[in-house]
């Protein structure tokens, strides 16, 4: 089929066939071809020119930076916020950032380059923290593929569901957070040899950090006496690569929450693994990365799990938008609650975002963090192990008795009053957004 074939005989169509390129006429051009200065003059010409940059379309156009004074504030635990860029990572980063500070520090974000989203991405994160005021929170990027895997070909990322332009969650993102205040910092691909790239770009100096950096910063800005603590809402690549690569990590690290893992109950309860069926006991995090989850798992820090069965406790859309309706909203609450809305109307009129309400678990991570104290929760110890070898068990966590490493699990929390939490977190004036909106922000441009 297509095949174009040069025949002879009463079936054939005459054509004219471009052979070669004219040469330019101009013999001391650079341009050698003809066709080459008229495309150069066309796009040169002054009429109708794009307006491609916020400096020409906005007179007033500027480029603050909003950094909190921390000079005189009390600071509370140090916490590094891991995350994949999923729909439910943005409403836990805003938790996070609605926490009172002198209870929770957070000092930096790693984003993981092999989950929901695409690396780009990262603009987003940087537009949430423009809003906040957190300009000054730095963001590292880690690497788009599982622990051990080439760098083209990961076998895991193949299960993520593609949309139009990419990860399906990536175009959704990307839909909906041009409602947000844009930062003036920006994902860029701009690199240099010194960090592995194969030449220097032209502009290697706004070069995307790397997660590894951005750890090995904290690290030494730490106290003697400060202890990290972590948040995971992605697979467990980054952390595993700190571990590995990082003599003093583990000294510094004082718990990490892990938000991921699937424990099967006597009842047969399915992970959340759908694009590989054959796989049915496993949680998406951790099959993401296997060998990553297992190297965190054994690595004998204070682990605490919140599996997938804690987090169906609260993955109700009509629990978690109600909550939200009870007060009167802040900029943070009221884009929370239209994206709550938008993933739910996906889900309910689009069958390929038929898994959506999974991510609204991932918030479970960031308020228990925040407000444990109030959602009557109960914790045991379990030994587990992480199995992997085969796409039919990569990821699957299972019970061991004594034999596997002990790690704390969530087991139960009261979700009326997670949900009630959760919507005070976002709903509080306090630390609230400092430009609403990029309405709010042409309305500034424009004056």
């Amino acid at each position: 089929d297509g095949y174009t074939k040069e025949v002879q005989g009463p079936d054939s169509v005459a054509v004219l066939v471009a052979v070669k390129a004219k040469p330019n006429r101009n013999v001391k051009s650079p341009l050698d071809r003809e066709f080459f200065y008229h495309f150069l003059e066309v796009l040169n010409r002054p009429e109708h020119t794009g307006h491609f940059n916020f400096t020409d379309q906005f007179r007033h156009y500027k480029e603050i930076m909003y950094k909190p004074d921390l000079e005189h504030q009390i600071r509370g635990k140090p916490v590094i916020f891991d995350m994949d860029m999923s729909p439910g990572d943005f409403l836990a980063l805003l938790c996070l950032l609605k926490a009172p500070m002198e209870a929770i520090d957070l000092r930096g974000i790693l984003v993981s380059g092999n989950g929901w989203a695409n690396p780009a991405t990262v603009d987003v994160i940087y537009d949430v923290l423009h809003m906040m005021g957190r300009d000054d929170i730095p963001v590292g990027l880690g690497k788009i593929t599982a622990l051990g895997a080439p760098d083209l070909g990961c076998e895991y990322v193949k299960a993520i569901p593609h949309g139009s332009g990419g990860f399906l969650d990536t175009d959704t993102l990307f839909g909906l957070a041009w409602v947000l205040p844009r930062s003036p910092r920006r994902y860029t691909a701009e690199n240099s040899v010194k960090y592995g790239a194969p030449r220097d770009t032209a502009r290697p100096e706004l070069r995307q950090p790397l997660a590894f950096e951005v750890w090995q910063h904290i690290r030494e800005e730490l106290k003697p006496t400060d202890k990290i603590t972590i948040l995971t809402n992605g697979p467990l690549t980054n952390i595993a690569n700190i571990i590995l690569s990082d003599p003093k990590a583990e000294s510094v690290i004082e718990r990490i929450f892990i938000v991921g893992s699937h424990l099967a109950g006597g009842n047969g309860d399915r992970g959340n693994v759908f694009t590989v069926p054959s796989n049915k006991f496993s949680e998406f995090n951790f099959f993401l990365d296997p060998q990553a989850a297992k190297a965190v798992v054994e690595s004998g820090l204070d682990i605490t799990l919140i599996p997938l069965r804690a987090q169906r406790q609260v993955d109700s859309f009509k629990e978690v938008t109600r909550s939200l309706c009870t007060a009167e909203k802040t900029p943070e609450s009221s884009f929370a609650y239209q994206l709550l809305l938008s993933m739910q109307k996906l889900q309910k009129n689009n069958q390929a975002y038929h898994h959506i309400d999974m991510f609204l678990g991932e918030l479970l991570g960031a308020v228990f963090l925040v407000q444990q104290s109030h959602l009557n929760h109960s914790i045991t110890q379990r030994a587990i192990t992480v199995r992997s070898g085969h796409v039919n068990i990569d990821g699957q966590t299972i019970l061991r008795g004594t034999n596997g490493k002990v790690v704390k699990v969530l087991d139960h929390l009261d979700a009326d009053a997670y949900y009630t939490e959760f919507a005070k977190l976002l709903n509080a004036k306090k630390q609230s957004a400092v430009v609403g909106s990029f309405d709010e922000q042409k309305r500034m441009w424009n004056k």
